[in-house]
This record gives C-alpha cells, structure tokens and sequence, in this order.
C-alpha cells in the first residue's frame, strides 16, 4: 500500500495567511524543469482525517475546515515543514488518495 506524508493546518493559514500558492507554483516549475513528475496535491478537508488512525490528529486541530499538502515524497514535506512552521506533519498509507 502507498505511503503518503503530509503538512496539514488550517484551510485560512494555509490558503491565506502563507504563501503556500507561492511555494507550490515555485515547486511545480522545478519538478517541470527537472522532468519529474508532480507527486503532491493541495487537499481541502481532507478525507484522510476520518481514518481511526487519526482520531489524535483530529483533536490536536480542533478546527472545522483544514488543508492539507500530501506528497509520496517524504523530504518534500519536511521542506513544506521548514518553510510553513505551523503545520502538522504526519503519514498514512492508502491505496487510492481522495
């Protein structure tokens, strides 16, 4: 099963109060120019949180509407960590993201 790692906060500090639009676009140019494939996505309310696995993570947001950054590349996210530090970073594995 795939392992997917993620940054999750807020959809506002997310979408509104970084420059996360930014970050991305910079980092879709790069894997372009490098010829690799695009292997994140910006998820609104992610399903992922539903898992029981989870259950920890949905009390530590306690927040109604969250954004997530999901990438099979787990550096990916520790540099999303570094550049947005008020994200929470973790992993799950699923066979088909949604």
């Amino acid at each position: 099963m795939p392992k997917y790692y993620f940054a999750i906060a807020s959809e506002k500090f997310l979408l509104s109060e970084e420059p996360t639009e930014e970050i991305l676009r910079e980092r879709v140019y790069y894997y372009k120019n490098n010829n690799k494939p695009v292997d994140f996505w910006l998820i609104k309310n992610p399903v992922f949180l539903e898992k029981p696995e989870m259950h920890q993570l949905q009390k530590q947001l306690s927040i109604l509407r969250t954004a997530a950054i999901v990438s099979t590349n787990a550096l990916f996210i520790k540099w999303i960590k570094l550049r947005l530090h008020f994200v929470i970073t973790g992993k799950f594995e699923q066979e088909l993201l949604s």
